[in-house]
């Protein structure tokens, strides 16, 4: 039987990497053999094209540039560790795959759909998440909890407006595909969006025992 294939979205400081652990606890709990890993990264070679991608430098990178980056790093990740765990029955737990492109590098940057799904069709041959877990807070409350962290990557060194529209190119995505996308207000104590993070998953796990 083939896996299944969750992700988890958001904008920087919602939370992703604090209730991706919790969200993998979860479905350990059911009994589920779970492949948690990320993107842009994943494996040694796509790890090497996301420290290319995040290092701040003084060469500006073309959001061409960026975009072809990403989806070159989510074919080797997809190639050698997603689609092998789940054809072996695994499910696959992902921080961020193909709608963060959409809201980052579409919304963000302003890169086409069009040119997005070309390449999601070209990379993914069909491949889509079964349920997408995405995260939101509004901007200021994520730019302040990730401005904690310490240094910025080249993406959290991006202004405000940039990321209010990634966050409205998120709730598109959502609201597109209410089937898909389960979205949490994670602007909550963080025990009230690990209820409903519960909840969302043993939903679904039942759904597809």
């Amino acid at each position: 039987m083939t896996g299944r294939f969750i992700t988890l979205e958001g904008i920087e400081g919602v939370g992703k990497s604090t209730n991706l652990e919790f969200a993998a606890g979860v479905l350990r709990d059911a009994g589920l053999d779970v492949l948690v890993t990320r993107e842009p990264g994943g494996t040694p070679l796509a790890e090497a094209i996301r420290e290319t991608l995040l290092r701040p430098s003084d060469e500006a990178m073309p959001p061409t540039a960026e975009l072809l980056l990403m989806f070159a790093a989510r074919s080797v990740h997809l190639e050698n560790r997603i689609r092998p765990a789940l054809e072996s029955g695994r499910w696959v737990l992902c921080d961020r795959f193909t709608d963060a492109t959409f809201a980052y590098q579409g919304g963000g940057r302003g890169e086409t759909r069009e040119a997005i799904r070309w390449l999601q069709g070209l990379v993914q041959a069909g491949l889509q998440p079964d349920l997408t877990l995405l995260l939101d807070v509004p901007v200021e409350v994520g730019l302040a909890r990730a401005g904690r962290r310490g240094a910025a990557d080249r993406f959290e060194q991006e202004q405000a407006e940039f990321f209010e529209r990634v966050r409205a190119a998120y709730l598109d995505l959502a609201a597109a595909e209410p089937g898909r996308f389960a979205v949490v207000d994670a602007d909550r104590p963080l025990p009230s969006v690990q209820d409903e993070l519960r909840r969302v998953l043993i939903k679904f796990i039942e759904a597809n025992d």
